[in-house]
């Protein structure tokens, strides 16, 4: 976002204790409201500092509407001069007196806002280097803050991907382009793929900030206005590299940040013109949505996913996409619904010849990942009604096992905490134990925040069994493992 002129806020309004701790908290409507009140701003000032609407104020400060969007966050630090450290932003621009232009653009030239609609890609580059600067600079108390930011919901959220919908905006052409050529666009791609096998192998987001590094680059090369099939390239990688992020840090409990970068990514696929991709992404966010317990989001995002990719997606991507809505109807207790898409899942899987062109990205989805997956939902609806669903989830579980060891990493670990749990649920204690120790030794294999807390849910499984000594030296397992 371009600088804007010095803003109205004097010193000791922002030095004000009740000032500073409802911007800790991100409390705008609190903010805005401290601001009228010790600043002298009235509802118009605020708005025309912040690029909003003086009605977009008006919500915020009733409550009605929460501030969600990183981009409109920047606007409010950048039109307030906030420093970026109160809001767990990187320091702004005008914090170091830098007015730096961008080359392409004249005095007066606003960039887009990153939620404009259709989307800009010159919008989706100001995004990558927004996130990625803030990110890189994180320190500890804005990731304790991150940890507790909840990702968006609902409409908010929904409305906000519409554009996924519509074709790219056409954009002037640069006058001049950057020398970027296909070997360095090769090389990115292989670190991209290998990120991302890391990443699915072991979790945890023990790399993310070599991720981000990486990202920030790319984003910085597409800002550079390259030749028209390497920006092509460059936008691609760009999601791949945004989704391997996103990953990671919901992996690493930071939700909302793994939406941002969601959103990215899908802006990326977007901008690239990888549908195929972008469909991928909207599956994640939908997974995500899961364990958060909002199926009916989930299914929204699976819905726009199909209806956006339905023309382009290959049967392993489409058989993932049928898992996830098999997920979401599982989550809302439509038993029917969850077996109906299962069985597309599988019908859909069976077309796929070993000739079949796909993304390299999708080829861990095989008849093993559909059997985990599965299971882990039979898992979902056994948690209500062991008799009659506890014996399937385990069937599929160890029809997953049979075909992917420990070089699966996080799917092998979860598949083998599943296994223990249900072996609990149908009251097999000395099964559940063995199992349990199994799968302690397959999350010492991962650092993934997930399989730790997974694992963490078979622990109530193992108390009030003193007396059996298999059951306690699990129980020790999991709790040696946790505080470890």
């Amino acid at each position: 976002m371009a600088a804007t002129a010095p803003g109205p806020l004097a010193p000791e309004v922002l030095d004000r204790d009740d000032v500073q701790r409802a911007l800790a908290e991100h409390d705008f409507a609190a903010v805005f409201a401290l601001i009228k009140k010790w600043g002298g701003l009235s509802q118009n000032r605020i708005a025309s500092a912040c690029q909003l609407t003086p009605g977009k104020v008006s919500t915020i400060i009733s409550g009605s509407q929460r501030v969600t969007s990183f981009e409109v966050m920047c606007r409010i630090a950048d039109g307030l001069r906030i420093p970026g450290h109160m809001l767990g932003l990187a320091p702004r621009p005008w914090e170091h007196e830098q007015q730096t232009q961008h080359p392409a653009e004249s005095p007066g030239v606003e960039r887009p806002a990153a939620d404009e609609v259709p989307w800009r890609p010159d919008a989706t580059i100001d995004l990558a280097a927004d996130l990625t600067r803030s990110d890189l600079v994180m320190d500890r108390r804005a990731v304790t803050r991150a940890l507790a930011g909840a990702a968006v919901t609902g409409a908010v959220l929904l409305d906000s991907l519409e554009g996924w919908l519509q074709p790219a905006a056409a954009l002037p052409t640069p006058s001049r382009r950057g020398r970027l050529g296909m070997r360095e666009i090769d090389e990115l791609e292989i670190t991209a793929k290998a990120f991302r096998q890391w990443d699915h192998q072991y979790g945890g987001g023990l790399r993310r900030k070599a991720v981000l590094g990486q990202l920030s680059e790319v984003a910085s090369a597409l800002d550079d206005h390259q030749v028209p099939a390497v920006e092509s390239r460059l936008y691609r990688i760009m999601a791949q590299l945004a989704g391997t992020a996103a990953t990671m840090a919901w992996d690493s409990g930071l939700h909302r940040r793994a939406q941002e970068y969601y959103r990215l990514a899908l802006r990326s696929a977007h901008a690239g013109d990888d549908t195929v991709f972008g469909a991928n992404v909207l599956a994640g966010m939908a997974r995500q949505m899961l364990y958060r317990d909002r199926p009916d989001d989930a299914l929204q995002l699976i819905n726009l996913a199909q209806e956006g990719a339905r023309d382009v997606i290959g049967p392993r991507v489409r058989a993932m996409l049928h898992t996830r809505e098999a997920w979401a109807y599982a989550a809302q207790g439509r038993t029917a619904g969850f077996q109906r898409a299962t069985a597309r899942a599988a019908e859909v899987l069976a077309t796929a010849g070993p000739d079949e062109e796909e993304p390299y990205w999708i080829a861990y989805f095989d008849d093993a990942e559909l059997a985990g997956v599965t299971g882990g939902r039979f898992l979902d609806l056994a948690r209500q009604d062991p008799r009659r669903h506890a014996d399937r989830a385990a069937a599929e579980i160890r029809s997953a096992l049979s075909s992917r060891g420990t070089e699966a990493g996080r799917s092998h670990a979860l598949d083998r905490i599943g296994l223990a749990e249900c072996q609990f649920l149908v009251g097999d204690v000395a099964g559940g134990a063995e199992e349990t120790h199994r799968a302690v030794d397959a999350a010492r294999l991962t650092q993934s925040g997930r399989v730790h807390s997974q694992l963490g849910q078979l622990y109530p499984y193992t108390v009030g069994h003193s007396t059996s000594r298999t059951v306690r030296e699990a129980r020790d397992s999991i709790r040696d493992l946790l505080s470890s």
